[in-house]
């Protein structure tokens, strides 16, 4: 799977994804820490890319999209400490790899994730 990872997010997650052999990249490393949320969003639906947050824009974003696909991941956790981040994101990648591959919006919290597919709204929105 290919991710995205928003200014907000530690550059260690994407080197744990890269790791699970995922292609994962960050906007430090492209040098795109000050575009603003909607053309990382347009980046991430052209390159195929899953966005990877504790930004709420993204989400917003992702239901307004009008059927283009790129989905989200987005973090709201109390303990947002990179290895606590990482073993959340471990849970949400084994049991909700097939929605964000449609296209959904995957909301982490500490005990739980909740998926809603794209565009919101239509048959299957939630999971």
């Amino acid at each position: 799977m290919r991710f995205f990872a928003d200014m907000c997010v530690d550059v260690r997650i994407v080197r744990w994804l890269q790791e699970q052999e995922h292609d994962a990249t960050h906007l430090r490393d492209e040098g795109l820490h000050r575009m603003p949320n909607g053309e990382i969003f347009k980046k991430a639906i052209n390159e195929d890319r899953v966005v990877i947050t504790f930004d709420l824009d993204f989400a917003e974003i992702a239901a307004l999209t009008e059927g283009k696909k790129s989905s989200v991941i987005l973090f709201r956790l109390r303990n947002t400490r990179t290895p606590h981040v990482i073993e959340r994101l471990s849970t949400v990648l084994e049991d909700s790899s097939e929605a964000l591959e449609k296209g959904a919006v995957v909301v982490v919290e500490e005990s739980r994730h909740r998926v809603r597919f794209l565009p919101i709204g239509e048959t299957g929105g939630n999971l």
